[in-house]
């Protein structure tokens, strides 16, 4: 099909883009920017007037529930909340039932999103087998199967030699190694950063050191093998801290951090609010602030949702009992275009934290509207007003912390390779 979107305002980072443009979009890909190509007949116009073009969004994180957990929530239910909120392509986290530590498995994710068929699943595959952290998985088949990465999720790895040996092998079959910085020992048993409300409210507390520690010894194992590294939904200042150090020593990491971290923090628990129960945890002021200068000075590649939708009953429990996630994907895109009224970062600037800068964290062309680039794209109101309610929630989880938020800005049509995959 030959589309023509016209009277929109392109805003397209990678090629510092940002002004008024006609878009054509022929076969998936995107064919001309401005003028029409020789002989360009469209089967579909789409009047984008007042309207803002972004590329499809890059989600470096966010759990779709299948296989295994479908009473939470499937591939087709959120990959269509992907398709509302202008994320195209998806990560996949390996923590799944099964997990995603064999060829079979990965085939499996993929036949079932074919038919969905409203964002794309990337899956990052297990680090060791069976996320034990005994045995080092079959990297290169998971490789040879699709994987962009490699991890093992938030199932702690205690043994610094089988970690040690992971990286080596990755380096080995140059695969991105997706690392979550936590002292499992320091942190078990625990639902809240470890400060005044944690204390004030009698829970178990998880200090900031179960974060920092981690992260310097991935580092100083980083720099002994030379894997390429990326740590993943960083919570406090002074990790953005010691990666920044690393980065200006040239060791080959990135970092991204979650939403949800940039504007709320441990005040935000309340009275015992079970949605904002997340690991890892919501910290200080402090750190908040941290985290959007590390946007700022590039030190933090990427906004990532970290989605993890839940049903009812998991969040009826007592704080600590309930189970840790946030269901966050309907309201990326919004809230992240928020910070430019807040921070120094402008439009362009947070697009690429969610677009372009993610999928060069993942090796891939995709985050940008270049010529001859896949036509992944959104079409988003920037005055169009909504709340956050259960009903305008299209993801199956229903566990926002941003409930009767007033929201500014929504997504209006997707693309994905040139299908319109939602359009409201």
């Amino acid at each position: 099909m030959r589309i023509h979107i016209q009277n929109g305002l392109l805003i397209d980072p990678a090629h510092q883009i940002e002004d008024i443009h006609d878009l054509y979009i022929n076969d998936g890909q995107i064919v001309s920017i401005g003028k029409a190509p020789d002989g360009f007949q469209a089967d579909q116009v789409i009047d984008a007037a007042e309207k803002m073009i972004f590329p499809g969004l890059v989600d470096l994180q966010t759990r779709l529930r299948e296989p295994g957990l479908e009473y939470k929530a499937t591939i087709a239910s959120e990959t269509r909340a992907a398709a509302a909120g202008g994320i195209t392509t998806v990560c996949l986290p390996p923590d799944t039932s099964p997990i995603l530590d064999t060829p079979a498995v990965i085939e499996l994710i993929h036949r079932r999103n074919e038919a969905a068929g409203c964002a794309e699943i990337l899956t990052i595959g297990a680090l060791t087998k069976g996320l034990a952290g005994e045995e080092i998985s079959e990297m290169y088949e998971l490789k040879r199967a699709g994987c962009v990465g490699v991890t093992n999720a938030r199932a702690p790895i205690a043994n610094t030699r089988v970690m040690r040996r992971a990286m080596e092998y990755a380096a080995n079959y140059d695969l991105t190694i997706f690392l979550h910085a936590d002292d499992h020992s320091l942190s078990e048993g625990g639902c809240a950063h470890e400060g005044v409300i944690s204390t004030r409210l009698g829970l178990a507390a998880i200090p900031e050191a179960a974060e920092t520690m981690a992260v310097a010894r991935l580092l100083m194992l980083v720099e002994q093998t030379g894997v390429r590294a990326h740590f993943c939904q960083l919570s406090s200042a002074k990790s953005v801290q010691m990666i920044h150090r690393a980065q200006y020593d040239g060791l080959p990491v990135t970092a991204d951090v979650a939403l949800h971290h940039l504007y709320l923090t441990d005040m935000d628990i309340g009275y015992f609010d079970s949605n904002c129960h997340v690991i890892p945890p919501l910290r200080g002021q402090r750190d908040k602030s941290g985290l959007r200068d590390g946007l700022l000075n590039g030190t933090l590649h990427a906004i990532c949702s970290d989605h993890q939708p839940h049903e009812p009953d998991a969040k009826l429990a007592p704080f600590c009992e309930s189970e840790p996630g946030m269901s966050t994907i309907d309201t990326l895109l919004p809230l992240a275009l928020r910070l430019a009224d807040e921070t120094d970062l402008s439009t362009p600037d947070i697009i690429s934290l969610l677009s372009f800068q993610p999928a060069r964290i993942l090796g891939l062309d995709i985050g940008h509207l270049g010529i001859g680039a896949r036509a992944d794209l959104c079409i988003f109101d920037p005055e169009a007003r909504w709340t956050v309610t259960p009903d305008t929630l299209l993801s199956q989880g229903k566990n926002s912390p941003f409930m009767d938020w007033e929201i500014k800005g929504q997504v209006v049509q997707t693309l994905l390779a040139g299908k319109t995959v939602f359009k409201r």
